[in-house]
């Protein structure tokens, strides 16, 4: 008779939930709570989804946020209702997504903790998608704003990445005015919202990179430190 020695539970990295406070927006966890408001936001002109995906309806709404929840409470996404203060109301939703923990010994930078346990070594920034009235306000500015100084500033990533549809103009625009350095186009890379092969426009910025990043930004969105 063979005795199996009982599994010990694989850990599951869970990044701490946060709330993200801003001048224009609040980043808050996602919720079903949400659900309601994501349905109105992007039932306004569904036109300039051409390129991402979007739920459309109140099912598909649901199914979006739980499997959102799902890949949260697998330490794998770290998903957020945009709430645009002027408006008080969810007027779409992002993530800090693809998170990797890099575990054991390397050269680690000096000064720098060697992202171990809970907390991300690397991650990207996506499935970001806006109702019409909000395009173009600077809520997905000052989104990316705080979701990057999160990352940076909090977790120490050595990297984030954004992507897009290599057709999506607009979207790969607003990357590049962040001041994420183009990668390259990964050809045939997924399955694009139209149904086609896409190719995939990627995107970096490094942690070396971030105070100079982050300066480009206070100053585009009108803010200025303290001397």
């Amino acid at each position: 008779m063979v005795t199996r020695t009982p599994r010990t539970p694989h850990h599951v990295h869970m990044p701490a939930l946060v709330t993200l406070s801003g001048r224009l927006v609040r980043l808050e966890p996602l919720s079903l709570a949400a659900v309601d408001d994501l349905v109105a936001a992007a039932s306004e002109d569904r036109a300039t989804y051409a390129f991402t995906r979007v739920p459309d309806g109140r099912d598909e709404m649901v199914s979006y946020v739980e499997a959102a929840m799902a890949e949260q409470a697998e330490g794998r996404t770290l998903p957020f209702a945009i709430r645009w203060l002027n408006t008080d109301r969810v007027v779409g939703a992002t993530r800090l997504m693809h998170l990797e923990y890099w575990q054991g010994p390397m050269p680690w930078p000096p000064g720098t903790r060697g992202a171990v346990g809970d907390i991300p070594s690397v991650a990207d920034i996506g499935y970001t998608w806006l109702g019409a009235s909000a395009q173009g306000t600077g809520v997905n500015r000052e989104s990316k704003f705080l979701m990057l100084s999160h990352a940076f500033e909090t977790w120490d990533v050595h990297r984030i990445t954004l992507k897009a549809d290599v057709r999506n103009t607009k979207s790969r625009a607003a990357i590049e005015a962040l001041g994420a350095h183009f990668d390259g186009v990964r050809r045939a890379d997924s399955r694009g919202a139209d149904n086609t092969v896409r190719d995939t426009a990627f995107y970096s910025i490094l942690n070396s990179e971030w105070p100079l990043v982050r300066e480009r930004l206070l100053s585009r969105m009108g803010l200025f430190e303290a001397a």
